[in-house]
């Protein structure tokens, strides 16, 4: 092992620890709530600017399943991850990095819905004033990263392929609200982040590269995608679909309507509402994702085809990379055992 991977086998032993423990409370987990039988369910999210809030915040969830709905607001997908692992939530949103550490630390979960392709909606960006023009730049500086996020997995693959040893950048484990408080201390040099930090961060920084960028380079592309406790899903199919229904309507509004999603509109004010945006930025803010068609969801693109569907290869592709810098320790034979299709093709059939 490199001076490389021992510096981030250091700076990432907790965060794998922490999900191997999760892993092994799940496998532990056999009296929960019945909620099979309660018809109430806990959905863990987080402060991502996409059309669903608007569904989240006008009850549609529960209008169209019966469930008695709880939206539990989490700091990182590591955290949506662990809160699963403990039973706490039977769904949540994660980003493709936690989710494939999670597959890989054996927590019982099953990616059914593609949030998001998050495009050009997570980028690095650097202080103005810092001196930084290009990654090159980044060596010796700070930079503030949500642990085990696809902006951190981001983070590591656009530092390789400049060929920065990340070694050489002293990056910090914080969470979105904590990158906020740190860039305005002047604490951190620069941070690959999301919405709404993102446009805050922006005001006063300048972008240096995005994860469409990063994608289209590197091959690696990465996505936010919705989770289910696997005990959870096998008693409450009918309520994941209908789920799913709600999902790819509020999708399809947007992609029909966007004119309806201005800044001053209900929608984009319910969005800001959720998410902890401005509202003023929401519009922009969705324009970065690129968020998938049921079709599309349904296809080898994403969800459909087993071991090759796009969403198993990002995963895969994810894992090994996440191994190589020792944030996990195993990487599975076929994340495909990760990736649940019946919902949305119920769903497009019906």
């Amino acid at each position: 092992m490199n001076r490389f991977s021992r510096s981030f086998a250091r700076r990432l032993r907790p965060v794998a620890a922490a999900l191997a423990a999760c892993a092994a409370l799940s496998a532990a987990f056999v009296a929960g709530p019945a909620r099979a039988d309660t018809h109430e369910v806990v959905i863990a999210y987080q402060d991502m600017v996409v059309p669903w809030r608007f569904a989240q915040a006008s009850g549609e969830v529960e209008k169209a399943t019966g469930y008695k709905v709880t939206y539990r607001k989490l700091a990182s997908g590591a955290d949506v991850i662990r809160a699963l692992a403990s039973g706490s939530v039977q769904l949540g949103e994660a980003g493709s990095s936690p989710i494939a550490a999670g597959l890989s630390q054996g927590v019982d979960i099953s990616l059914f819905w593609i949030l998001d392709n998050i495009n050009d909606a997570e980028a690095l960006v650097v202080r103005d004033g810092s001196g930084v023009t290009s990654l090159a730049g980044l060596k010796g500086k700070t930079i503030g990263v949500p642990y085990v996020s696809t902006s951190h997995f981001h983070t590591l693959v656009a530092l390789q392929d400049a060929g920065v040893n990340p070694a050489d950048v002293k990056i910090v484990n914080l969470r979105p609200p904590e990158v906020a408080a740190a860039w305005a201390r002047g604490n951190i040099d620069a941070t690959y982040i999301w919405d709404p930090v993102l446009a805050q961060v922006k005001k006063n920084g300048k972008v240096l590269i995005t994860s469409g960028q990063v994608a289209r380079e590197s091959g690696k592309a990465t996505f936010d995608g919705f989770v289910v406790d696997r005990r959870f899903a096998k008693d409450n199919a009918e309520f994941l679909t209908r789920f799913v229904k709600v999902l790819a309507a509020t999708d399809a509004d947007y992609a029909a309507h966007r004119a309806d999603w201005n800044a001053a509109s209900p929608k984009a004010a319910a969005v800001a509402k959720e998410s902890g945006a401005n509202p003023q930025d929401v519009p922009a803010s969705l324009a970065l994702y690129a968020f998938p068609t049921l079709a599309e969801q349904a296809s080898g693109t994403w969800l459909g085809g087993g071991a090759q569907s796009g969403a198993a290869r990002s995963l895969a592709a994810t894992a090994t990379f996440l191994k190589t810098q020792g944030t996990i320790q195993n990487v599975l034979s076929d994340y495909s055992v990760g990736v649940d299709p019946q919902y949305v093709q119920r769903a497009a059939a019906q």
